[in-house]
């Protein structure tokens, strides 16, 4: 049990960690093993993002104060958070879990201002994070340019292979 200063830190804390992030993901744990979740944690952790064991009782009084007070009805039974800045590798890094144990449930969450339920956190797990899309139009960008070099260098050689008027005049030897 915690006492009532314990209690007031923790509301402080996960208050700040809701209004923070702009990436939540609320899940469900039960079944998962402490090696499962230090395994989870630790992938997380790679990329920025704290995953969080919450006390939902005092979980639900920190975010009556945040821009997550939409969230408030996911948290029944064992839940779990994901804190983070970018919700595609959040939202990627459950879903892929998700998938190898069944034990862990996405639930909802939200990316932004936008409250995600189960199906849009799937959808966005399936999107291209900044830096593949980034490499996606580089791509897209260098395919385009080397085709145009292309075309113009054999423009090029089409004209210098046409026989110029001077090339005409000379006598033939």
């Amino acid at each position: 049990m915690m006492n009532k200063e314990q209690k007031k830190n923790y509301i402080s804390e996960m208050t700040k960690q809701f209004e923070n992030s702009k990436a939540i993901m609320v899940t469900h744990y039960q079944g998962l093993t402490m090696p499962q979740l230090d395994e989870l944690r630790s992938k997380m952790r790679e990329h920025g993002i704290v995953f969080k064991i919450t006390k939902n009782r005092i979980t639900k009084l920190a975010l009556e104060k945040t821009k997550c007070k939409d969230l408030s009805n996911l948290f029944t039974g064992p839940t779990a958070v994901a804190f983070g800045e970018d919700a595609i590798m959040s939202a990627r890094i459950l879903s892929k879990f998700a998938k190898d144990n069944e034990n862990l449930k996405l639930i909802g969450g939200i990316m932004g201002e936008e409250v995600l339920d189960k199906v849009a956190v799937q959808n966005v797990a399936n999107l291209p994070t900044l830096d593949e899309a980034r490499a996606n139009i580089i791509g897209i960008l260098n395919a385009s340019a080397s085709k145009l070099v292309s075309i113009l260098l054999a423009r090029s050689e089409k004209m210098s292979s046409l026989p110029t008027e001077n090339s005409e005049k000379q006598p033939k030897e």
